[in-house]
């Protein structure tokens, strides 16, 4: 549970997301590194291989490209060819006539050409023996590069060698492999690669003889003393159908121990490299590179090192995994960082807030970060302030209100007891004739009940103009029917709004006496209603006019704003303009209201503005 609620916190999805982010990141990291780096590391081992295999089989395609070659002028030179015409039916040199001895003439001259090219040859080193012979071995030309056995019978017993028939006959250069040298039969290392090509006339037509060219198998061994072959690794060699394993400067002929299975297409491997995977006899896989080397048949392979393949893996993965390393310790220093930055300033705002929800308004400055959680400390103190500050305007406001209630109570100066007296004034007047006095002792009884009726705040908009009714008709008679009073009332449905008690009265007052009365002459006073509608809200709107002398905006701030404390000898007067303004905005807000304007010695129209609420409490929103 407790690890149920930790993830639902801010701080625990934070941790949970850069945890999660962090552990993806590294798998895709993991995963990609690795993929990456193993087809790199195959690619750039059989890179490393094919460029081996081909620096050999450069060298020895070179090689052989210049012994071939010499093979083949050996068999067209018109020396030897003119050699072995002039020989063809002869006995042997050595036996002649001394009538022929133009003949040793001839075969010298062809002797010191053989030799020639011989020595112009780049890797004669490698021929160890080259004989040039006609179709019957009694004469014939022979080059040593060591001292061996150069007798006619060795040269005659070659026809029979099992190798000779197939080679000569060939119609091109045919490779038997490595073999040994039939001359050298008795030496372990007499390993030669034997060619042979016929001589034919100068037409063409009749082989008169032939060449014998044996290359030492120096010519491979030679340029792999320096060719890296790891413990595990092996090197073949492919000459003609045979098939070689090199070990070291030895050759040993065997059948295939691998199986292709499939040829592969890797990037970066030159034309002439062939890369294939293979199946050993133990059952494990490899992977096969071939290079040509030049001549037909003549191909070297390797199969890649498993070994080299592991310990490269090995220093990939210490790679991998340090890079790993690497993306944890950043994740880790994340999650620090973030429960630095985030984590602790949202549990400090939390706490702060929870001191506010238990009463502590206080200002905490430690929460006031340089940074967005910090205009967030700064927000929730400017809060508090506010709602402390709300907290005492509001207790102002209750105060003010009550006082205002005892206000509009005292003015309630136990009107049973004046209504009662006033009755009997009226009989009394009656009796007597004096109309006016019953009239007026009348509407005095009427206000004064309307007065001691019920103690609720507002009234009806009717109720509220009968009370002005009666108030202005005592008016009336003490100013002797010099002002007049008339109403414009929008529609009858008006008269059920709403209306605070004592509203209009202080307004109708205030038109008399300051006014009305220091013009010195009739006036006039005009109340309007009408219903306002402005942005779907409908609000009932009273207008109060005099054509009295007017006010400055100075008197209109003062009448506006006039404190309710202060005292008046007039019996409604407590009960003021300021005080209307402040029970309607009290109950309505600030955008309602009294708002006053006035042209001195012209005019001056007090304004109510309230909303449109009938009796039941309901605001009226219907089209009048």
């Amino acid at each position: 549970m407790k690890l149920h609620a930790f993830l639902k916190t801010i701080k625990g999805k934070i941790i949970t997301i850069t945890i999660g982010t962090t552990f993806l990141i590294t798998l895709v990291t993991v995963g990609v590194c690795f993929f990456v780096f193993q087809t790199l590391l195959r690619q750039n081992q059989i890179q490393s291989v094919e460029f081996n295999l081909q620096l050999v089989a450069n060298n020895v395609s070179s090689d052989m490209k210049d012994l071939v070659y010499f093979a083949r002028w050996c068999a067209s030179s018109s020396d030897i060819l003119g050699y072995l015409e002039t020989f063809r039916d002869k006995d042997p040199l050595a036996v002649a006539s001394k009538s022929d001895k133009g003949l040793k003439s001839i075969a010298i001259n062809a002797y010191d050409r053989l030799r020639e090219q011989y020595r112009s040859t780049t890797p004669s080193r490698y021929m160890t023996r080259l004989i040039v012979s006609n179709n019957s071995t009694s004469n014939f030309l022979q080059i040593l590069d060591t001292t061996g056995d150069t007798s006619a019978y060795k040269v005659n017993a070659l026809t029979d060698w099992e190798y000779f028939s197939p080679l000569l006959d060939s119609p091109d250069f045919y490779w038997v492999g490595i073999v040994r040298d039939p001359f050298y039969q008795n030496s372990r290392n007499a390993l030669i690669i034997p060619v042979i090509r016929p001589v034919r006339d100068s037409f063409g037509n009749e082989a008169i003889g032939w060449v014998y060219l044996s290359i030492s198998s120096d010519l491979i061994t030679d340029h792999l003393k320096s060719f890296p072959l790891p413990e595990d690794s092996r090197l073949y060699l492919t000459i003609g159908d045979k098939l070689y394993l090199i070990q070291g400067s030895s050759f040993r002929e065997m059948e295939e121990d691998f199986t292709v299975i499939s040829r592969e297409q890797v990037e970066g491997v030159g034309e002439g490299t062939l890369v294939r995977k293979i199946r050993m006899a133990d059952g494990s896989a490899g992977t096969l590179i071939t290079r040509s080397l030049g001549q037909n048949g003549w191909y070297i392979h390797q199969i890649l090192s498993r070994q080299q393949l592991e310990q490269q893996r090995a220093v990939y993965l210490l790679l991998i995994a340090a890079i790993c390393g690497v993306i944890l310790s950043l994740g880790l220093f994340m999650v620090f960082s973030l429960n630095r930055t985030i984590s602790q300033p949202v549990s400090r705002i939390q706490k702060k807030i929870g001191e506010i929800a238990q009463g502590d308004f206080s200002r905490d400055n430690s929460i006031e970060w340089d940074h967005e959680l910090g205009d967030i400390g700064k927000g929730i103190n400017t809060l508090s302030l506010n709602v402390v500050n709300l907290m005492e305007k509001r207790i102002d406001d209750e105060k003010q209100k009550k006082d205002l209630e005892y206000q509009i109570l005292q003015s309630q100066i136990n009107p049973h007891f004046l209504y009662n007296a006033l009755n009997s004034i009226k009989w009394m007047a009656t009796i007597q004739g004096a109309s006016g006095i019953a009239e007026m002792t009348t509407a005095l009884a009427r206000l004064l009940k309307r007065v001691a009726k019920g103690s609720s705040a507002a009234i009806t908009l009717q109720e509220e103009l009968d009370l002005v009714k009666d108030y202005f008709l005592i008016q009336k008679y003490r100013y002797g029917g010099s002002i007049a009073i008339e109403y414009s009332i929008q529609s009858p449905e008006l008269y059920q709004y709403m209306i605070h008690r004592f509203s209009l009265q202080p307004i109708v007052e205030n038109a008399l006496f300051h006014g009305i009365e220091p013009k010195g002459s009739a006036g006039k006073i005009l109340v309007e209603a009408v219903v306002r509608t402005d942005q779907g809200r409908k609000d009932l709107q009273i207008s109060v006019t005099d054509n009295g002398v007017g006010m400055s905006q100075e008197m209109i701030d003062k009448v506006l704003h006039q404190s309710p404390s202060k005292k008046s000898a007039d019996f409604f007067r407590q009960v003021g303009i300021a005080n209307v303004n402040q029970r309607i905005q009290y109950d309505y807000g600030p955008s309602y209201g009294i708002s006053i304007s006035s042209c001195p010695g012209v005019f001056t129209t007090m304004t109510i503005l309230i909303p449109c609420i009938t009796q039941g409490g309901e605001e009226r929103n219907d089209t009048l």
